[in-house]
């Protein structure tokens, strides 16, 4: 009984998994079997890759085929193992050499004519192929552009099956990817010298960037919150070849890459309407779970806008996310993680009616209360800087200076960020909202003099805890902002004053 094996990948997450194909010709009715945890997407591939094969001129075994899938316990999701069930079932019927298929990685969905069609998660199926020591992989010609971002791999693209064929007979060359073009200087942020006024939710922009902490803008409508919060990717640092490719393989596994731009350079900015559900924010869906709009947002910025209106369940679900870095999800065909380390930025009105100017208001105090109290006490607890923005003035909207531009903000920001790279490099962490708590009140404790404002405010119950440690990284934000070694006691007190804002 002829055997054959080829290698193609599963995408867990944004995690892949080495799949070896094996085919397997024997005696018995004609028919088809397929085992190894398939989905019914992959189920039905025997009939595809059947009709595929015929129709690019190629035999099909006449008797008993079986397909197996290993590791036979890990659940096999989509279409992209096409490409390799039916290099290994010609291989085992000798209609192509088995040769080129030792150390190749497959990937691709066959059409009914033999056609190859580009599927999801190239980018992490070739890191984790890369990561196993696989020199070489043949993907979807629509692919290609994706999978060249992968050094170590030797990519080569294919339109139809029968291009595969010939590349495995030695007849023909598969296409190679586009010559790769210098990363141009990314120009689609917007400009901090757009905003005209708001000098304390600028500052507040400014300390956010620096030290990765999360941000409460609340004003009426039109005083510029979204404005502002668009603005925050262009003050952050590019992003390294290690983050760009993590957030890139994100996108790829949502199907969101550009083609003309696939690798992700700047910090990505996601706004979800309010209408959002939780399993589009968080992420879900059948069999195994696709990544919501919080890891679209990974190493970049979650905004959102009218936050008021998104629901406390849609809320509180981004508590632990906030603290963790990464979302968990379980479904019936098993379980998967995405990263998820991004700023937040929430906006809202101060109350329901949100008239321009506060004396027209006509909501009662019971109102705005349950309005905002839409915004739990646990989920404000983990947002650093919380910042009123007031109605510009006649005064303040014909400023004689213009106002600072990201590239100026974006060096001192820049330059904080370094202090604090050095500083926490030994102990692993990046920026000061990554430091946890007791570190900073063991290791890099302060003077009782300079904590004592923070202590009278833990006494009286402003803040809990887990605010008092907040407000330590603001201060070290802020004294890395000022270009000091250490905070003192007027950095506490502004950390503070930050935390001790309502949004009322």
């Amino acid at each position: 009984m002829p055997i054959a094996k080829a290698w193609s990948v599963a995408v867990l997450g944004i995690d892949g998994k080495m799949i070896e194909i094996e085919a397997d010709l024997g005696g018995g009715l004609s028919r088809v079997t397929l085992v190894g945890l398939p989905d019914a997407g992959l189920r039905e591939a025997k009939d595809r890759v059947r009709s595929a094969v015929r129709n690019s001129g190629q035999p099909w075994p006449d008797g008993k085929v079986t397909l197996g899938l290993s590791p036979a316990n890990l659940p096999k999701v989509g279409s992209g193992y096409d490409l390799g069930i039916a290099a290994a079932v010609l291989a085992a019927l000798g209609a192509v050499p088995a040769t080129r298929l030792l150390g190749t990685v497959l990937l691709g969905e066959l059409a009914l004519d033999g056609r190859i069609r580009p599927v999801r998660g190239v980018l992490p199926g070739l890191l984790a192929a890369r990561a196993a020591g696989f020199a070489r992989a043949v993907v979807p010609v629509e692919s290609l552009f994706e999978a060249a971002l992968v050094d170590g791999v030797e990519v080569a693209g294919a339109s139809r099956l029968a291009d595969l064929v010939a590349w495995l007979k030695g007849e023909a060359e598969l296409q190679p990817p586009a010559p790769s073009e210098p990363l141009a200087a990314p120009s689609s942020v917007p400009d901090l010298a757009d905003v005209v006024g708001q000098p304390e939710a600028r500052w507040a922009l400014e300390v956010a960037a620096a030290g990765g902490h999360h941000l409460l803008l609340t004003g009426p409508p039109g005083v510029g919150k979204t404005l502002l919060a668009k603005r925050l990717p262009g003050l952050l640092p590019r992003l390294s070849p290690e983050e760009s490719l993590q957030v890139t393989a994100v996108h790829s596994v949502d199907g969101s890459l550009s083609r003309t731009a696939p690798l992700v350079t700047v910090p990505p900015f996601v706004a979800p309407h309010h209408s959002i559900t939780v399993a589009a924010l968080i992420g879900g869906g059948s069999g195994l779970a696709s990544p919501g709009a919080i890891s679209r947002a990974h190493r970049g910025v979650l905004f959102l806008d009218e936050v008021c209106e998104f629901g406390g369940q849609r809320l509180e679900s981004l508590r632990t996310v906030l603290e963790e870095g990464e979302v968990r999800i379980a479904r019936v065909k098993g379980a998967v993680s995405y990263p998820a380390r991004f700023q937040l930025i929430l906006a809202t009105n101060p109350c329901p009616c949100a008239p321009p100017k506060e004396t027209d208001c006509t909501c009662s105090a019971t109102a705005r209360r349950r309005y905002l109290g839409r915004l739990s006490g646990p989920l404000l607890d983990r947002v650093d800087l919380r910042v009123r923005l007031r109605p510009l003035t006649a005064i303040s909207a014909h400023e004689v200076e213009a106002p600072e531009g990201s590239e100026a903000v974006r060096k001192r920001v820049l330059s904080a960020r370094e202090r604090a790279e050095r500083r926490w490099r030994e102990h692993g962490w990046r920026v000061n909202s990554d430091v946890p708590g007791p570190a900073l009140r063991r290791e890099f404790s302060l003077p009782r003099g300079t904590t004592t404002v923070l202590d009278r405010a833990l006494d009286r119950g402003v803040i809990t805890a887990r605010g008092a440690d907040r407000c330590l990284r603001i201060a070290w934000t802020l004294a890395d902002l000022d270009g000091v070694a250490r905070p003192g006691g007027d950095h506490v007190s502004a950390a503070l004053g930050f935390r001790e804002r309502s949004a009322a």
